[in-house]
């Protein structure tokens, strides 16, 4: 993941004087359209992983130490 910010970083970066050669828009004004762009990106994957993450966590309700208790250990007396 952090992997792919950063990647997705220096592609805006190094991409930002192409982009100013084509427009009359300012330098500054590409990198940080790019910055939002980025920053929008990585919002929706964070969402998307969360709600991933919910969904799995609601779905897996299991107790991995079970195996490791007697059986009349885990329930109420």
């Amino acid at each position: 993941m952090k992997k792919l910010v950063i990647t997705a970083f220096m592609l805006g970066i190094l991409t930002a004087p192409a982009f100013a050669q084509g427009k009359e828009s300012e330098p500054l004004e590409i990198l940080d359209r790019d910055k939002r762009q980025q920053a929008e990106a990585l919002d929706k994957q964070y969402k998307r992983m969360m709600e991933r993450n919910r969904k799995e966590g609601d779905a897996q309700k299991s107790d991995p130490w079970s195996n490791m208790r007697a059986p009349n250990e885990g329930k109420g007396k």
